[in-house]
């Protein structure tokens, strides 16, 4: 099982793997036997994102100012608001200031662009959301380019994916690593399951990892972030041939197909890490709303196999509201910086890169 330890600010989630003595299989450790053993650990994202929480609303009680964080929804679908009303307590739990909009459904592309401008011009905000998906007459690729790419905390900008995939060479070259909180406007799903990896003491480095998807949301980055932190990756869809055999190689296995249950039990290594980042709903007779939420992974018949697991729900989707924080916070600082140019020591700025320029309860 995972243990959480109280330290003096935060919770340390120990890795239970370090040793390879015992009978049972660790990840990465070719010396377990091939044989069954216990549960997975369940990787809990909910208590991993409390304490991003925390260390966030700690930062910003160092800021002259609040962070700004604007968020934009367009009409009023049920899935959307829920996501919305999420992100705005996240926001107010860290001590954000706490812009939203919420705008017609038959807004015009014209007025909504209006509104992306007026944000972006506004020196006070430092992250600009816009929930997706929009509606059909508004073209999308149109309005997610129009955000300043330096608020863009979704990190879907070209630019800002552009910059992720020069960031490898960067670090190389410079002889660093890949730190999350050195980093700014990464697509935060990708970035969430990176800090999850890193608080359970899974280190990618030199390890075969499988990202299961090709999206710019959340493959690609999430392949791109493996890669910085030094794992062999390869990227699986559709189209793969023998998809199961090509999952099993996995020692790190990250599932966003956006099949429900696709992954299943004999298509995992023993003792290889899942994060599942899958949302999707089956029927379900024994539940009131007559649905269940799961992931791309069949969950139970995974633990029995892996050493470690996200669950769905509780796992990667607490991380992406909390890297969304963690993307708005690092904006303030380096705006705060650019604000204040001499005589602010309190801020510790996120360093430059060539890329962008220049107890709290999780309800």
């Amino acid at each position: 099982m995972i243990r959480l330890h109280k330290g003096t600010s935060a919770f340390v989630h120990r890795n239970p793997f370090a040793a390879c003595s015992s009978t049972v299989p660790r990840p990465f450790c070719s010396s377990s036997p091939a044989r069954s053993f216990a549960t997975a650990g369940k990787i809990d994202g909910k208590g991993v994102s409390q304490e991003v929480w925390k260390e966030v609303a700690a930062e910003v009680e160092k800021l002259p100012r609040k962070p700004g964080l604007a968020v934009i929804l367009v009409g009023d679908r049920p899935d959307s608001r829920s996501y919305v009303t999420l992100k705005h307590k996240a926001a107010d739990a860290c001590g954000f200031l706490n812009i939203a909009n919420t705008l017609p459904e038959d807004v015009s592309q014209a007025d909504l662009l209006r509104v992306v401008t007026q944000y972006n011009d506004d020196p006070n905000v430092d992250g600009i959301l816009i929930q997706l998906p929009l509606p059909p007459h508004i073209d999308q690729k149109v309005v997610l380019r129009a955000i300043d790419r330096q608020k863009d905390v979704d990190g879907f900008h070209p630019y800002n994916l552009g910059g992720l995939a020069r960031r490898g060479e960067e670090l190389r070259q410079a002889k660093q690593k890949f730190q999350v909180n050195l980093s700014s406007n990464v697509p935060c799903t990708p970035l969430g399951c990176i800090e999850l990896l890193n608080r359970y003491g899974v280190n990618p480095s030199g390890k075969h990892a499988v990202v299961l998807g090709r999206s710019n949301i959340v493959g690609l980055p999430m392949a791109m972030l493996l890669m910085h932190n030094d794992a062999t990756v390869q990227i699986c869809h559709s189209r793969t041939p023998n998809l199961p055999e090509a999952c099993r190689q996995a020692d790190i296995l990250i599932a966003a197909i956006g099949r429900a249950e696709m992954v299943k039990g004999d298509w995992i290594k023993p003792g290889a890490v899942v994060i599942d980042v899958g949302v999707n709903f089956v029927d379900d007779a024994s539940r009131k709303s007559g649905r269940r939420m799961c992931g791309d992974v069949d969950f139970k018949a995974a633990k029995e196999v892996a050493s470690l697991i996200t669950p769905v729900p509780g796992g990667v989707g607490p991380m992406t509201v909390a890297m969304l924080m963690r993307n708005t916070l690092s904006n303030a600082k380096r705006n705060v910086a650019e604000q204040n140019p001499v005589g602010f020591d309190r801020v510790h700025p996120v360093p430059e890169a060539s890329w962008p320029p220049t107890s709290i309860n999780v309800p």
